[in-house]
């Protein structure tokens, strides 16, 4: 990028109005910023860490044994746990099953998870200071200058492809729809990066760039409006946006696709999250 362009009061007020969103969304109750634990389950029913009660699965199911004194209720009816529940997941799939703790019984959510075909829990605990210290994500300025027209080129078919997530356990599935292909301002070659498809239309990318491990983390992402009818799309890097695992270990947040990568210094978006 060379000399800067000034940005406009309606682009700044734009943008203020998208970090606001975005950070009261990082900030809401049990939200990515409560993680305090991933813990796999395992076939004997046992204790687990910041969670009362015995938790196992047969592999199909995920069971819970506690006895009403160990303060556990359904998250969904309020009831409480006084025996064994169970439940059934997908692959991917999530369940806020129960909670306990707190004046109000509340503070800690316990999510139930299946991630690599195996039955995990995550603890969501709205005492964790990187809940209760949060106080926004740093980010660049806003740039004009990284606001980019590029073009999608669709796939005939969407292609499934194998990556790594933050969890070197798990592995995971990026189903790419096609390719965005644009150029940064000041180089000469265009940059393609495998794309996948949002709600009505809209392209999600997860990428890295130069920046990565230096002013951000190891890799974020950016969501682009559903592409014109000619194919061309606007990619807004001042949007770019971290996953949850640069706030917490306990993620699984997908890697980008080998060869996701910009070769230059995006710097737009947002920053590593202060500790």
């Amino acid at each position: 990028m060379n000399s800067p362009t000034a940005a406009t009061d309606a682009q700044l007020a734009r943008w203020e109005r998208f970090r606001a969103s975005r950070n009261a969304a990082l900030a809401s109750d049990h939200g990515w910023l409560t993680l305090t634990s991933f813990q796999w389950l395992e076939p004997e029913p046992s204790e687990v860490e910041f969670a009362p009660g015995l938790w196992s699965t047969d592999g199909t199911t995920a069971t819970l044994t506690a006895t009403r004194g160990d303060g556990l209720t359904l998250v969904e009816s309020g009831e409480s746990v006084d025996g064994t529940v169970t439940a059934t997941l997908q692959d991917e799939e999530s369940l806020m099953w129960v909670q306990y703790g707190g004046e109000d019984g509340k503070q800690v959510v316990v999510e139930l998870a299946m991630r690599a075909d195996k039955y995990a829990i995550r603890t969501r605990d709205a005492g964790s200071p990187v809940f209760t210290d949060f106080a926004g994500v740093p980010t660049y300025d806003y740039s004009p200058d990284w606001v980019i027209q590029g073009r999608f080129e669709p796939y005939d078919q969407p292609v499934d492809v194998p990556i790594g997530t933050a969890n070197p356990l798990v592995d995971g599935v990026h189903r790419s729809v096609g390719e965005v292909v644009f150029r940064v301002p000041g180089v000469a070659h265009e940059v393609r990066l495998h794309a996948e498809e949002e709600k009505l239309g809209a392209l999600n990318v997860t990428f890295h760039d130069e920046t990565n491990g230096d002013t951000t983390d190891e890799w974020r992402k950016v969501f682009i409006p559903r592409p014109r009818p000619d194919g061309s799309v606007v990619i807004d890097f001042n949007r770019a946006i971290n996953y949850p695992s640069a706030f917490t270990p306990y993620g699984t947040c997908p890697m980008p696709v080998r060869g996701n990568s910009i070769d230059v210094r995006v710097e737009a978006g947002e920053k590593i999250p202060q500790e």
